[in-house]
């Protein structure tokens, strides 16, 4: 009897972790920057041990199709300064120029929100429009732009990225998208 009681509160935890997971909430919005999305691959970001984050990537209904999203589901709360801040860290390390890749920190900050654990940002590449900025399924910010754009996606996306497990995972057995990689 006490295992069985014991299997009921199992049960009951991991379907109330399961109804509460909010990284399979409504993907919806993406609609408005890809046509048919579908995800390609997700894995997540540790460090040092301490579950960072959670991403997946979206890629329209075709693989070969340029537009492309990357979902960010954050377990750990930050600034949207130290956001910026890294995001430029990761950019120099992939041999964007110093000056530009603070330039472009300094841009993020304007509109980069604080997130807390369970909040998502996401970021979608149109080449007609360049990085579409979407937090908790509202678009926030643009910026335009094809350099900006291989730079900031290059950071999970790029052959030489910090964290060559996720972007193993993010692209499952399929090529990255055109932007980062022309031929596969």
């Amino acid at each position: 009897m006490k295992k069985l009681h014991l299997l009921f509160i199992n049960l009951f935890s991991c379907l109330l972790l399961l109804s509460n997971n909010s990284f399979a909430r409504d993907s919806s919005y993406l609609n408005s920057v890809i046509k048919n999305p579908v995800v390609q691959g997700s894995g997540l970001l540790t460090f040092w041990g301490f579950h960072i984050y959670d991403a997946k990537l979206f890629r329209g209904s075709s693989l070969t199709s340029p537009e492309f999203a990357l979902n960010i589901q954050y377990q750990k709360s930050f600034t949207g300064s130290a956001i910026a801040n890294t995001t430029a860290e990761e950019m120099i390390n992939l041999g964007v120029n110093q000056t530009q890749a603070n330039a472009w920190a300094q841009e993020l900050k304007t509109f980069m929100p604080n997130v807390n654990s369970g909040q998502v940002l996401t970021a979608a590449y149109q080449p007609a429009e360049g990085t579409i900025f979407f937090y908790e399924g509202k678009r926030i910010a643009q910026i335009p732009g094809r350099s900006f754009a291989k730079a900031f996606f290059g950071i999970w996306l790029d052959v030489n990225t910090r964290e060559p497990k996720l972007r193993s995972e993010l692209l499952g057995s399929a090529c990255p998208p055109p932007l980062i990689s022309e031929s596969c």
